[in-house]
């Protein structure tokens, strides 16, 4: 079985890039929802953070499924894998990213891989991922 830290070479993500990752995927579902109901209707709303976590949900979800990675993700150059270096499908995407809407498993994590609870429990992890290493022939894409 590969090392889950370097995944067919690709090393862990950092916790910068995962942080970063999360802060644009986060500002992201906010203005998808400001666009769909209006600031009025955002700021008044008091279920508005409801809408925005189910943005967050289906956009981290579907883009992990199909592009490897969450928005955010994509933009700083993570990409989320399964440990064995194939694309997660739709359902451990899910879980996943339904894991991280909970909060404390990315929290808990392995030392030395970096990978959280909900990696764990979707035998995942997210790498680090650039133009060189796709040009390089890295870990293939869907």
């Amino acid at each position: 079985m590969p090392d889950a830290a370097t995944a067919h070479g690709l090393p862990s993500a950092s916790w910068g890039r995962r942080l970063g990752a999360l802060a644009l995927d986060w500002v992201a579902s906010i203005l998808v929802v400001v666009g769909i109901v209006g600031v009025g209707r955002y700021l008044d709303d008091r279920a508005a953070g409801w809408w925005v976590l189910l943005a967050f949900l289906a956009q981290a979800t579907l883009l992990t499924t199909f592009a490897g990675g969450s928005f955010g993700q994509l933009i700083v150059g993570v990409r989320v894998l399964r440990v064995d270096g194939r694309p997660l499908d739709l359902l451990r995407a899910l879980l996943r990213t339904a894991l991280i809407c909970l909060v404390i498993p990315p929290l808990v994590f392995e030392p030395g891989t970096g990978r959280g609870l909900h990696d764990l429990a979707t035998r995942s992890g997210a790498y680090r991922w650039s133009g060189e290493t796709r040009a390089a022939g890295g870990v293939p894409r869907r």
